[in-house]
């Protein structure tokens, strides 16, 4: 009986209903200062995008997101395998990485502008930071994963160590590796919000910690909704490759493995 519900287009669109009947109750509640409603937000964003902050604002956060990240990435990768791969590395780095984790990006803020100055370069240092230890975490945990069985009998083949990592270890990380970089993603766009609030004249962040001076919540709920869309669009393109590219190592998405 229910069984239409049980469609996806049919879920997400109730979904939204819902949670737009619910913000403009709220709107009503407590009143367009504390919550614009649907309406007043969208009337707000027309009016940046209209002065051109908007669009600038987003891109200029998705450059320095997205720069962050990949370079994170491409660092951390390599880090990860050789920690994972040799015994002696481990045992001193993984304390230390263990210890690490758990200091999040933005206690670094202050720090970083100190050392790379209030330009891009302390913004992207704390991508980069926020990005890397979530993808060497991963890789170390998947090279962990690799069965000894699978080592030995490229061992007893006559592979040597490189040939070992390069056609053993690799792709069977991938997965892991995979899942890292996506988790990353999220733990960047945190990290660069916080640095715009602080240390920025231009960007998404900045923009949501501006808007107060102006009590503009409108501003503030159009700034929200932008992350939303930036993080939900970057990550449905990276699960987009994950599946189409690197699906023969065992990257799947969460859509193709419901069916």
């Amino acid at each position: 009986m229910l069984k239409w519900v049980e469609k996806k287009w049919v879920s997400v669109s109730l979904l939204w209903i819902a949670a737009l009947c619910i913000w403009q109750l709220g709107a009503w509640a407590y009143g367009p200062d504390v919550i614009p409603g649907p309406w007043a937000t969208l009337k707000g964003g027309r009016e940046l995008i209209q002065d051109g902050t908007l669009m600038q604002y987003i891109g200029i956060s998705f450059y320095r997101v997205l720069v962050g990240w990949v370079l994170g990435s491409i660092l951390a990768i390599p880090v990860g395998l050789i920690i994972g791969k040799v015994n002696v590395i481990r045992i001193f780095a993984e304390p230390f990485l263990n210890f690490i984790r758990f200091i999040p990006p933005i206690a670094f803020i202050t720090l970083f502008l100190v050392w790379f100055g209030i330009g891009e370069q302390s913004k992207i240092a704390l991508i980069m930071y926020a990005t890397f230890f979530i993808v060497v975490l991963n890789t170390l945990t998947g090279v962990m994963s690799v069965e000894e069985d699978k080592v030995r009998s490229a061992r007893s083949m006559g592979a040597n160590e490189w040939q070992i990592l390069l056609h053993v270890i690799v792709p069977a990380t991938i997965p892991y590796i995979f899942t890292g970089v996506r988790l990353a993603m999220g733990t960047s766009y945190m990290a660069i919000i916080g640095a715009e609030m602080i240390a920025s004249n231009e960007g998404v962040g900045y923009l949501i910690w501006n808007s107060r001076l102006f009590f503009r919540t409108d501003w503030i709920f159009v700034g929200l909704f932008c992350l939303g869309f930036m993080g939900f669009f970057t990550d449905r393109l990276f699960g987009w490759f994950g599946r189409k590219v690197l699906y023969r190592y065992g990257v799947v998405s969460v859509a193709a493995r419901r069916r």
